[in-house]
């Protein structure tokens, strides 16, 4: 979304889970952004759906009130009203035929209501086994028929399948009711300014491009931190863990945006081809590599923040046996041109030190040769840093002569920060995404293969663990930076993880 973008074509919203913790935290702050930066059409209306015993004024008044929580700075009442009138409420099972009729009939009144030209949104902020069962029932209803002009597309939240089979089985199945161009299977994480500028600042950029490559880069390290831990989603969480939760989707999402050949041009497909290929050219693990290049681990007791954090096995739904993982680390290697010989190293946890998500992309070090007979040892590290959370922006580390009558080196840092650059508006990173969608531009969304190669390289070390069953689970103390098992698999590179703080990293001394 561009400063110069404008409105969409008119349009209705429809939310399926309408009274779920998504809408009210990110999806409506996201609309009432939007319609603060004038990127809603007049002709708009919005349609909220789920099991709960509401109506459109019920329905208003609650997600007024989680507004005022949840949006960044104060609520204007203008605003807020232009999308509190056009917003209604309709109460239905998911899988009930006859919800669905009643659907059909309040999205024909609201058409004509507000001029929306037929054109109809549907998101689908629900659990993943209601996906398959909208979609069908969406289908029969005949409310995903584009005809006349008009267009019909379904958002579809994470996580797609918990393994490969069950991710084939559902773009089955939903690719039986909706062609491809309809579906937008929706990564929140592609929503971030800082995720979207990886490829500003590789394409973009004469300065780094032609050092992306095997020749110039040691390894790279994808870091994905939480302080939080399982907090309400024990249910959730402990039939999914750290690796079905976060690799195939968000780290792979960071790992193919910075590994990936330059599309041929910014576009939807294009780009995600370009994704699809980094996927494919990931090796492969036997079992045997799973046990050498993957590591599990779970928090216990521990402080995070000055907080007090209880073992995860004493979270609530969380079994007291439980061997869920809550942190993950891997060493892949991706086998083409590019890329041969550079490890690229994923991480990531629950109930950590800090929260910090970057890409950190260390370069080859420079020979000593020349510092011989100076009372240098080693030279600073160069790397250079994406940063995505908590701050946005981009670190370069070299090193520079310390002032004095004898060479010493030191490292020194040349540091770029959205906020001190750019005035960024309020965002929960779905303005965007439902931009997007809106006018058609699937750039930033999944397409099936991404979906599923993102799986096939995460099968085999499910498929590892599962063999192994609870055995090799270390605990490691909330508040740390993970088990030492995740040390070791970069030590025995001659590497280390950069500190979750920020500082040091890269290869050893």
């Amino acid at each position: 979304m561009t400063v110069s973008a404008k409105p969409p074509a008119p349009c209705t919203l429809v939310i399926f889970g309408a009274a779920g913790d998504l809408t009210k935290r990110l999806l409506v702050p996201a609309l009432y952004n939007l319609r603060r930066a004038g990127l809603l059409p007049e002709s708009f209306a919005l349609i909220g759906m789920a099991r709960n015993d509401k109506d459109d004024e019920s329905f208003r008044r609650d997600l007024g009130a989680a507004l005022h929580e949840f949006v960044t700075g104060e609520v204007v009442a203008d605003d807020w009203q232009w999308l509190a009138e056009r917003m209604h409420y309709i109460r239905g099972q998911f899988d009930d035929p006859a919800a669905y009729q009643g659907l059909a009939r309040l999205l024909a009144e609201t058409d004509e209501k507000y001029q929306t030209g037929g054109n109809a949104l549907f998101y689908l902020a629900t659990p993943a086994k209601a996906f398959a069962p909208i979609v069908r029932r969406l289908g029969e209803a005949n409310l995903v028929h584009e005809a006349k002009g008009q267009w019909r597309r379904v958002i579809i939240e994470k996580p797609f399948g918990k393994d490969l089979r069950s991710a084939q089985a559902l773009n089955r199945k939903i690719q039986s009711a909706l062609s491809e161009s309809q579906i937008y299977r929706i990564d929140h994480y592609l929503g971030k300014e800082t995720v979207q500028n990886i490829m500003v600042f590789r394409f973009a950029n004469g300065l780094f491009e032609p050092l992306w490559n095997r020749d110039h880069i040691d390894h790279v390290q994808i870091t994905v931190a939480e302080t939080l831990g399982v907090e309400r989603r024990g249910k959730f969480y402990d039939a999914t863990g750290a690796l079905r939760d976060m690799v195939p989707n968000h780290l792979f999402q960071l790992l193919t945006l910075t590994a990936m050949e330059p599309p041929s041009r910014f576009g939807a497909d294009a780009l995600r081809s370009e994704k699809a290929k980094v996927l494919h050219a990931v090796r492969h693990f036997s079992r045997a590599d799973a046990q050498a290049n993957l590591v599990r681990g779970q928090y216990g007791a521990g402080t995070v923040k000055g907080q007090s954090i209880a073992p995860y096995r004493r979270a609530p739904n969380v079994a007291p046996d439980s061997t869920t993982e809550t942190y993950v680390a891997v060493k892949l290697m991706i086998d083409n041109w590019r890329w041969a010989g550079v490890p690229f190293y994923l991480r990531t946890g629950k109930a950590l030190a800090k929260q910090r998500t970057e890409i950190a992309i260390q370069f080859k070090q420079a020979p000593l040769a020349l510092f011989r007979d100076t009372p240098v040892e080693r030279l600073t590290p160069n790397d250079l840093t994406l940063h995505l959370q908590p701050e946005e922006g981009v670190t370069l580390r070299f090193s520079a002569k310390i002032p004095g009558p004898s060479v010493h080196i030191g490292g020194v840092e040349m540091k770029f920060n959205y906020k001190d650059y750019f005035k960024a508006a309020p965002s929960t990173g779905y303005e965007t995404l439902i931009y997007d969608c809106m006018i058609g531009d699937a750039t930033l969304f999944q397409r099936a293969d991404n979906i599923e190669g993102g799986w096939r390289v995460v099968q085999p070390m499910l498929d590892a663990w599962a063999a192994e069953g609870a055995t090799n689970l270390p605990i490691y103390p909330a508040g740390s930076t993970g088990p030492a098992e995740a040390e070791a698999l970069l030590a025995r590179d001659g590497r280390r993880w950069r500190p979750i703080d920020g500082e040091g990293g890269g290869k050893l001394p």
